[in-house]
């Protein structure tokens, strides 16, 4: 025990002449370590607290997604730089949602008719208008056209929605949506432009709307899916326009724009024949169109009952017109989920004097007769029925088929005027990634007029969409 404890006293007694001992140059070298020392741990000290740092928000992290910590994750939330310092809607209520949407669609067409030929730059060879199916004597010659081919964007669309929930529950928003479908502002020879036209223009208070969207009198959500900008146009009500609606679990009513549109023949007595009946409209009804409908939804699919009631109206001091009607009408439809891959989309309009809401307008409301100053409304029975069946999440195709007969007085409007219009079209989708859709589309239509002639249209169309 004494030896080592020796040992001890002399290294330490030592100590102080083994420092003496050391060179100037010695000493300088320690210093400089000693130095080198104190700068790694300095640089290991900042480096700590980045890294202490990322291991709490790590751990955070997985906290969260396990159930644990999430006492925390506020905090490191907080401490965050918000993406956007200012609202882009610094106008709105606080809590205001913003949405865009819309979609840019292609459409390539080769369409040929049977008894005419559509004119340049017709709205028919963008989209199928059954109205404007050449006829012999009605637009057409009784030659068959050659093969017309059309590429356009023009159906691609963009909408701005806005909605806010307050504190007490109330809800209100409003939708803007426009596409390219207005008239041309350039030609096809440069520049293909053509005018931003408005969809969908509304403000919504809880139950309450207020603008222009989908009549009350249509049910959009049964409409088939096709390449063509509408597909059963023959048979479907399509209409939009400006209305004040108000909506409570299934039912809604509505009052909404009220337009009137008729035409009246001329018969030539020499010739022994009838003109082609002259369009008109007008807009001088005092009461607005009425609708109402109520609906059904569940996990089988969606139905729908709508009525209409409207009064025609024309009213030209220059011509001495001043003439009344009563119009209206019922329609019933919607799609039946028969399995987990096929769908039925169907509807069925009839009535009196309500032909501008069938087809974009395929025939007037009403006959005018010129004689005796008075209206006679256009009896119509409209339908169409649609099947889609889906072969994968990725590919589905859809048959539909549309027609829609029309009761005119040939008296007034003369043996011109479009009697009957039907058409047939099968399509495939395929979807090779969300929010992108190609397809093709194939479709053939008769439009029939009073004295019986008929001319046809064939088309084949072909389309691309991409969603946002």
């Amino acid at each position: 025990m004494r030896r080592p404890l020796v040992v001890a006293l002399s290294l330490v007694l030592s100590a102080p002449v083994i420092a003496l001992a050391q060179t100037p140059r010695e000493q300088a070298l320690e210093a400089r370590v000693a130095e080198l020392e104190r700068q790694v741990q300095q640089l290991l000290t900042h480096r700590q607290v980045p890294e202490e740092a990322m291991v709490r928000t790590d751990g955070q992290a997985r906290g969260t997604a396990t159930g644990q910590g999430a006492a925390t994750a506020p905090a490191a939330a907080a401490a965050a730089p918000p993406i956007q310092a200012t609202s882009i809607t610094p106008g709105a209520a606080p809590g205001t949602t913003f949405k865009v949407g819309g979609f840019i669609k292609v459409d390539f067409l080769a369409t040929r008719t049977g008894d005419g030929q559509l004119a340049d730059d017709a709205t028919g060879r963008a989209l199928y208008l059954p109205g404007q199916t050449p006829v012999p004597g009605a637009g057409g010659n009784g030659r068959a056209s050659g093969v017309d081919y059309n590429a356009h964007a023009k159906f691609s669309r963009f909408n701005l929605g806005v909605d806010h929930v307050a504190d007490n529950g109330d809800k209100a928003g409003a939708m803007l949506e426009m596409d390219f479908f207005g008239n041309a502002l350039g030609n096809q020879t440069a520049t293909n432009t053509y005018g931003v036209t408005l969809r969908h223009a509304y403000m919504y208070w809880n139950g309450w709307l207020a603008g222009q969207t989908w009549s009350n009198f249509m049910d959009a959500g049964a409409l088939p899916e096709a390449a063509d900008f509408v597909g059963p146009t023959d048979g479907v009500v399509f209409v939009r326009q400006a209305q004040l609606r108000y909506t409570r679990g299934g039912l809604s009513v509505a009052l909404e724009n009220p337009e009137t549109t008729s035409l009246t023949g001329s018969y030539d007595p020499v010739a022994g024949t009838w003109n082609v009946p002259a369009a008109a409209s007008s807009d001088r009804g005092a009461l607005p169109d009425m609708t109402v409908r109520y609906g059904w939804k569940g996990d089988w699919g969606t139905f729908g009952m709508a009525g209409l009631l409207r009064q025609l109206k024309v009213d030209n001091r220059a011509t001495g017109a001043h003439a009344t009607a009563t119009g209206g009408g019922v329609s019933v439809g919607g799609k039946w989920a028969m399995g987990a891959s096929d769908t039925l989309h169907y509807q069925l309009t009839a009535g009196e004097g309500i032909a501008r809401y069938i087809g974009l307008g395929i025939t007037a409301d009403s006959g005018y007769d010129a004689l005796r100053d008075r209206l006679d409304p256009t009896g119509v029975v409209a339908a169409y029925v649609g099947w889609r069946h889906a072969f994968s999440p990725r590919l589905r195709s859809n048959l539909i088929y549309a027609r829609s007969d029309y009761d005119n007085d040939a008296a007034i409007t003369g043996d011109l005027v479009t009697r009957r219009v039907q058409s047939i079209r099968g399509n495939v989708f395929y979807t090779p990634m969300p929010k992108v859709d190609v397809g093709a589309e194939l479709m053939y239509g008769v439009r029939e007029i009073e004295n019986g002639r008929k001319g046809d249209i064939s088309r084949v169309q072909f389309t691309t969409k991409y969603s946002f």
